[in-house]
């Protein structure tokens, strides 16, 4: 598959808040594929943690989020993070490492979708949980 933009597919962040550079795989309503670098230039790395900077967790789940939302691939339906039901960090992501993030969409009840989320640097797996997108 072409990589595709992720504001073509619906993503409803902007810059400043894109977390997802391009998304190679995608199921609309079932799974994603998309991948991230964050630059060493971005602000937050002079103080996460000076020295030895790293990708604030906070920030990779929500890059793992954005690509939850894709997964949900509904066509003029917006959806917002409700839950983290689950997140673990294995290992440090640090600036200019290509991130691969996945969803793959558990269930779904009413307006609430459950995706299992992962992101791999390599073939290292990084960080893996469990999110909550709720339709708005």
């Amino acid at each position: 598959m072409t990589p595709l933009d992720p504001i073509a597919l619906g993503l409803p962040h902007r810059a400043p808040f894109v977390f997802v550079d391009e998304v190679t795989e995608l199921e609309p309503g079932v799974r994603a594929v998309a991948h991230k670098v964050f630059p060493a230039d971005e602000p937050f790395f002079r103080g996460h943690f000076p020295g030895d900077p790293l990708v604030p967790g906070v920030l990779l789940t929500e890059a793992l989020a954005q690509t939850a939302g894709l997964a949900a691939g509904q066509p003029g339906r917006s959806f917002r993070l409700t839950a983290i039901k689950a997140m673990k960090f294995l290992a440090a992501v640090r600036p200019d490492e290509a991130v691969t993030l996945s969803a793959v969409k558990r269930g779904a009840v009413g307006g609430l979708w459950q995706f299992d989320v992962e992101a791999k640097v390599g073939a290292a797996l990084v960080a893996s949980g469990v999110v909550v997108l709720s339709e708005v």
